[in-house]
């Protein structure tokens, strides 16, 4: 079997059109998690499916909402399987279709979009060091929207804008504050004195499930002190190391911030390895 790229179901069917209107559309009244699916397996999906709960329950959607995606991805994934080693898997839940007006409807119904496209398997090797720099952009605060995946990721589409107009494959987002925070679509660590730091996302940024791993499971199994914790794009620059983590990148470092350079990655060789031993054979 063979799909189209990328290939679409709305609320469990084939699809090539979305049904207007969407509350999804019209004010990004929803939520999205990005699976990476290999050999027809979904990587760490309880942990992709936690977090969009966790959305739904943020964003007051019905307490059904999260049976209609158990009910979509179990098409997605079997063309996908069948047609690709390896994609990308987007999970997309709005609240639906409503009458005009910023106020949810009293009975939303949700609506469940899942796309796919193809990707490379992921290799055992590290991947290639980033080239990243900094983006005029900062991170609004909002507590209620922290960490979960919506839909409104304007912040996130002008980071991106500016790293391809600067020639970059990233860039790192700092708040108003001029802390750290995340790169543009990834989380982000730095080793320092022997302990693994990430930024806390209290207020901004997402809770990634491969940060979620690194920071309760294999920095245990690695025996690597790990803290949240804020700090500055300058204590960013003097770390012993940097890299980031991300459901499609897993794990990959980054070799260049602005004039800073890194070209030894021990650790985030030995995080790499353990990611890799989570890839189904």
């Amino acid at each position: 079997m063979s799909l189209s790229t990328p290939a679409i179901w709305i609320d469990g069917e084939r699809a090539n059109a979305l049904p207007l209107p969407d509350r999804g559309l019209d004010f990004g009244d929803g939520l999205f998690e990005t699976l990476l699916v290999v050999r027809g397996i979904p990587l760490f999906a309880d942990l992709h499916l936690e977090r969009l709960a966790l959305g739904a329950r943020r964003l007051g959607f019905p307490q059904d909402a999260l049976a209609g995606v158990h009910s979509c991805l179990a098409p997605a994934l079997a063309a996908v399987g069948e047609a690709w080693d390896c994609a990308a898997l987007r999970l997309t839940l709005t609240r639906g279709s409503a009458p005009r007006g910023y106020a949810p409807p009293e009975l939303a119904i949700p609506r469940v979009i899942a796309s796919a496209s193809p990707l490379d398997l992921p290799s055992a090797e590290l991947p290639r060091p980033l080239d990243v720099g900094l983006c005029d952009i900062r991170y609004s605060v909002q507590p209620l929207l922290a960490g979960i995946k919506h839909l409104n990721r304007l912040e996130q589409v002008m980071a991106a804008a500016e790293a391809r107009t600067q020639g970059l494959d990233e860039v790192v987002m700092l708040d108003l504050n001029d802390q750290v925070r995340s790169l543009s679509a990834a989380n982000i660590f730095m080793l320092e004195s022997a302990t693994l730091v990430t930024p806390p996302l209290r207020d901004c940024g997402i809770l990634g499930t491969r940060r979620r791993l690194l920071v309760e499971r294999w920095s245990v199994e690695l025996g690597i002190a790990v803290l949240e914790q804020d700090f500055s794009l300058a204590r960013l620059l003097a770390a012993d190391e940097v890299f980031c983590t991300s459901s499609l990148r897993g794990v990959q470092p980054v070799g260049r911030i602005g004039a800073r350079r890194w070209s030894e990655f021990p650790l985030c060789s030995a995080i790499h390895a353990r990611y890799v031993r989570e890839l189904p054979c």
